[in-house]
Formats: C-alpha cells, structure tokens, sequence
C-alpha cells in the first residue's frame, strides 16, 4: 500500500491563461488547493469584488 501523504496548500496563489480561460490556484487551510476555471468576463467581476472588500 503507498504512503498516504498530506497534501499540502503551502505556495503562492498563482492565475494562469490557459486557451480562452484563466485558471486559478489558490491554497486553502488544511492542505490542497481550491482551483477555478474562469473567463474573463468573471476574472474582472471578481476583480472589482475584490478590490472593494480591501479597500
């Protein structure tokens, strides 16, 4: 049996463009990462969520 180990979410947050969608990798509490397939239509929408909530 293989050895099971954690996964771990440790890394910089990274977006990638990839074909017609932006993907993006954001490490999570507890080990792993959340991944989303974006367009840009939503890549810019979360943007402006985003900055709003910081600013």
């Amino acid at each position: 049996m293989a050895a099971m180990k954690p996964r771990m979410g440790d890394g910089a947050m990274e977006a990638v463009k990839e074909g017609r969608g932006i993907i993006v990798r954001i490490p999570i509490d507890g080990g792993g990462r959340l991944v989303v397939e974006l367009n840009d239509a939503e890549a810019s929408a979360l943007g402006e969520a985003l900055r709003e909530v910081t600013a």
